[in-house]
């Protein structure tokens, strides 16, 4: 799957920088191509749609975060497999800002069900919704950015 069929929108995150009440960051991916591709590799061995403990969001850095104008890419996995389910170009500052919403939202609010929330739809139609605690970061060489990425407390990587 081209990475240009994918559009990556989010939301719930400028309330941060205006100190405003905490809202959950979402982010919505939508797909805009063969919809029995991205359908299949969302589905398990059984056929039944991925749940959110099934798959892993991260960020692989294409260079130093330290760029003004880094990019990278955004990855959602299937954590049995390690398949990527999706791969998508994002502009580093965005993701980290994402990040540091996700981040400041679990530790102002007492939400249990995860610090952000992922939407995927297909051709717009609402496909499968997450809610994830962990968001992993990776450098350009494929080290863990651990200040840079989103792992709840008591997690062991």
């Amino acid at each position: 799957m081209r990475r240009d069929y994918f559009t990556l929108d989010v939301e719930n995150i400028d309330w941060v920088d205006e100190d405003g009440s905490p809202s959950k960051p979402t982010v919505i991916i939508d797909f805009e191509g063969p919809s029995s591709t991205l359908r299949e590799r969302l589905s398990g061995p059984d056929g039944d749609l991925l749940t959110a403990d099934e798959t892993d969001v991260t960020f692989r850095l294409q260079e130093s975060v330290d760029e003004p104008d880094a990019t990278g890419v955004v990855s959602v996995t299937n954590r049995t497999t390690g398949d990527f389910i999706l791969e998508l170009n994002e502009e580093a500052e965005d993701v980290l800002k994402f990040i540091r919403a996700a981040r400041t939202y679990g530790q102002k609010t007492s939400d249990t069900d995860g610090r952000y929330h992922v939407e995927i739809a297909i051709n717009g139609d609402d496909e499968v919704e997450y809610d994830k605690s962990t968001f992993l970061v990776y450098n350009d060489e494929g080290n863990l950015l651990r200040q840079h990425s989103l792992i709840p407390s008591g997690v062991e990587l």
